[in-house]
């Protein structure tokens, strides 16, 4: 059974620093792409990032770029998504997702496997 279990949220101060984790279970992380995705209350979820199965080519939205850093890691069969510079409008609920043969060229769309969320509070 494939599945994604996505860890590692938390309170964090203005400017701090947060490392997110997307454990993979049921297939190999480095076959698939994964996505890390946020949600707000009462706003659509919105794509952040997104790290091709193939040639591991990423993606950021805006307003994360130079901020925020996929990666992956093929022996901890795990991906990850370090957050920098923390802003109070990165408060959300961040989940990851997993999808097989999958080109990260844009926002990442149609994803089918996710993790359960993770909440992140950037707040003094």
């Amino acid at each position: 059974q494939l599945e994604v279990a996505d860890s590692g949220g938390g309170l964090v101060q203005p400017g701090g620093s947060l490392r997110l984790s997307c454990a993979a279970s049921g297939f190999a992380v480095a076959t698939y792409a994964i996505g890390w995705f946020r949600q707000v209350p009462g706003k659509a979820r919105e794509p952040i990032s997104c790290i091709s199965s193939s040639d591991s080519k990423t993606w950021y939205a805006d307003s994360v770029k130079g901020r925020f850093t996929i990666s992956r890691d093929s022996a901890k069969n795990a991906a990850y998504l370090q957050m920098s510079s923390l802003k109070p409008e990165d408060t959300a609920v961040y989940y990851c997702a997993a999808e097989i043969n999958y080109f990260c060229s844009g926002p990442p769309i149609g994803f089918d496997y996710w993790g359960q969320g993770t909440q992140v509070n950037v707040s003094t």
